[in-house]
């Protein structure tokens, strides 16, 4: 099973050091250090920096999952490569959207909402997130919630369509409430967004939100299958 981490890797000024600190490797290389402890996942890693935006058509023919984190340059990334991963996720590839990908322009195309509206605030403020879905294969390994001690804040009102599937649902220490673990399905593509993982917390490293991405990961390989008829996978989107 071949999975790609992708990530922005561009932080505002004022959040560069802590974030070398906290993601030494970046990210995309906290993510890929817990995923390739799993027997059989191949993973691999591009930011924003490489080559088309690290995100090349070559990619998609053998990525079976793609995890997808960005912050605050989503609105950089071109639209032919959102074109490649929308196409790839109608053809059956699987999408995992962190954090603030919530605003990503593939994110919004994918659901046909803006995406980018929600309650936020970063106040070193502790997070619940509550397992809703407890017989789901993304919840497994997780009890009735867990805690966060630090994240940033995000709640309604989310602007997105009602999941196909809801599986985790955040409160904050103040009270905001988020739908933060939703599942949809477009086309034979199977997509999670998840909401904990801001990159001046070590979330990353905490066993539950790994867990729950490995989960994540393993349910969203879904069906992809690259004999999906000729139409369909060289459409014009």
């Amino acid at each position: 099973m071949n999975v790609h981490v992708w990530a922005e890797n561009m932080p505002l000024p004022q959040a560069r050091d802590q974030m070398a600190h906290i993601y030494p490797h970046g990210i995309e290389g906290a993510i890929k250090e817990f995923l390739i402890q799993d027997t059989g996942l191949k993973v691999t890693v591009s930011t924003s920096q490489d080559k088309e935006y690290g995100l090349p058509d070559s990619l998609f023919q053998n990525t079976d999952v793609l995890v997808y984190w960005s912050h605050k340059h989503w609105r950089d990334v071109p639209d032919d490569r959102v074109d490649a991963i929308q196409k790839a996720v109608l053809a059956g590839m699987g999408l995992i959207i962190l954090h603030s990908a919530h605003a990503s322009k593939i994110f919004s195309r994918l659901l046909g909402t803006t995406t980018q509206t929600l309650r936020w605030r970063e106040n070193d403020e502790p997070q619940r997130v509550w397992n809703v879905n407890p017989s789901h294969p993304i919840s497994a390994g997780i009890g009735e919630y867990f805690d966060i001690p630090m994240d940033e804040t995000y709640g309604e009102y989310f602007c997105i369509p009602q999941p196909d599937e809801q599986v985790f649902l955040t409160v904050s220490g103040k009270g905001d409430v988020l739908r933060s673990g939703d599942c949809f399905f477009r086309g034979r593509g199977r997509i999670f967004y998840f909401s904990s993982g801001h990159e001046t917390y070590p979330v990353y490293y905490q066993k539950e939100v790994q867990t729950v991405i490995r989960n994540a990961v393993l349910w969203a390989k879904g069906t992809k299958d690259n004999s999906w008829p000729t139409w369909a996978r060289e459409a014009k989107i």
